[in-house]
């Protein structure tokens, strides 16, 4: 147990410093049983599951998808990301629609997503329009997938319909506020944004 609870923890300082993929050596020690600390010791496949509990992607495969793109927010705001991914793959058109929407990305499109979208929102320029057009026509399938499924869930998404219609989104909120009422100081968000 104790060798066990070594190599987890010397696999997960590992794993922030390299890739653990096959092309590494440390990948290689540790299959191979030749880690110095644990000779002869071989991972398992509870020992991979923990290491991947160590990293922290936009979308997490456990039992299920765990999405963490949206981990925080205001509490009104809550329900609305499970509600749009349910939307979203959850009803056969939806998927459909969903599919047809961006199965002309490349790998370069979606490099240059999570590369710009974190700099200027919904007015990111994309494909000749803004990322704030493709919100729309995002929010607009899943409100149509939950719409289908017939359990009343579309109302969790009526904060995303009037943030892609304003296109004011709660980051751009915050800066508003920073820029003028808070006069350039953060320590209002913590009083005016608690739960």
């Amino acid at each position: 147990m104790h060798n066990r609870a070594l190599l987890s923890v010397q696999s997960c300082s590992l794993l922030t410093q390299c890739c653990f993929c096959h092309h590494c050596p440390l990948y290689w020690s540790l299959s191979q049983g030749k880690l110095p600390a644990l000779p002869q010791q071989r991972p398992t496949m509870g020992d991979w599951e923990n290491h991947l509990t160590t990293i922290f992607p936009e979308v997490r495969l456990k039992r299920f998808l765990e999405m963490r793109g949206a981990d925080g927010g205001p509490w009104r705001m809550i329900c609305a990301l499970p509600a749009l991914w349910v939307g979203l793959i959850y009803e056969p058109q939806a998927q459909a629609e969903a599919l047809d929407l961006i199965s002309s990305w490349t790998q370069e499109d979606r490099d240059y997503l999570r590369t710009e979208v974190p700099r200027l929102g919904l007015a990111t320029p994309f494909k000749g329009g803004t990322v704030r057009d493709v919100a729309l026509q995002v929010v607009r399938i899943a409100q149509g997938g939950l719409d289908r499924r017939g359990y009343d869930e579309g109302h969790f998404l009526q904060q995303l319909h009037v943030i892609v219609e304003s296109g004011m989104s709660s980051a751009s909120h915050l800066l508003e506020l920073y820029d003028s009422t808070w006069n350039n100081s953060v320590d209002p968000l913590f009083q005016q944004f608690m739960y």
